[in-house]
């Protein structure tokens, strides 16, 4: 069977100065399934975001290709990109990335509106999976930094993506809400059938991963994962 991602010679280089170059990313290889959930483990800085970016589209390799269903991005026109971004990718920051100024539901129906898909039934749908009932009418604001959390997950599984792509998920929540986080992101992507790939600097999220590997100097090393973390409480 095809997978459903390829990365095939990834390189990604910046120029730093006149006279030197940053190389995140130096050549990686990696097939992913689809439904499988990949792990990308490293520190600040070593390459993580980059690859989540080259794949989601919003960034272009130095070399190297990044393969979606066999079609590389690079080949594709600026509307089949975006349309790429919009229908197949679904993207969970560490910062959550609300419309600070929309209400949970519209934060929610807005991707379905760039889809051209007017269907607040399904968006509130994927409001109730992620346990947020009543909260369709709030703002933001208004919410814990864990709701804001699961918002975004709602968000980026509305448009019912093949792919989810998460920076961080966990980075600004404290140690109990981002395992609950962590087990809605599994029970969520399961439910979908939905590929994932995380970026953390984290041992908390490898009891989720089907393979976890470490980005180190630019290059992608494939690692056991040494222990099963479990969640602390199950999701409401």
């Amino acid at each position: 069977m095809t997978p459903l991602l390829r990365l095939e010679n990834l390189s990604k280089c910046y120029a730093r100065g006149t006279s030197r170059e940053v190389r995140p990313l130096n050549g990686i290889n990696l097939a992913v399934a689809r439904g499988e959930r990949i792990v990308l483990l490293g520190k600040s800085g070593s390459g993580k975001s980059t690859v989540l970016n080259l794949v989601g589209g919003v960034d272009t390799p130095t070399s190297g290709r990044v393969l979606f269903d066999g079609m590389d991005l690079a080949t594709m026109a600026s509307d089949e990109l975006a349309r790429y971004r919009r229908k197949e990718v679904g993207f969970i920051f560490q910062s959550f990335n609300l419309f600070p100024t929309l209400t949970v539901g519209e934060n929610l129906t807005l991707p379905l509106e760039l889809l051209g898909v007017d269907d607040d039934a399904r968006a509130l749908r994927y409001l109730n999976a992620v346990g947020l009932e009543g909260q369709w009418d709030k703002f933001p604001e208004q919410l814990s930094g864990g709701e804001q959390q699961r918002v975004a997950i709602a968000r980026a599984l509305v448009k019912e993506p093949r792919l989810i792509l998460a920076d961080e998920p966990t980075g600004n929540l404290d140690l109990e809400t981002g395992n609950s986080i962590l087990a809605l992101i599994d029970k969520v992507c399961r439910t979908a059938g939905a590929t994932l790939i995380m970026a953390t600097h984290s041992a908390e999220a490898l009891w989720l991963a089907d393979r976890t590997f470490r980005l180190r100097a630019g290059t992608l090393t494939e690692v056991p994962v040494a222990a099963t973390i479990q969640p602390q409480e199950p999701v409401a």
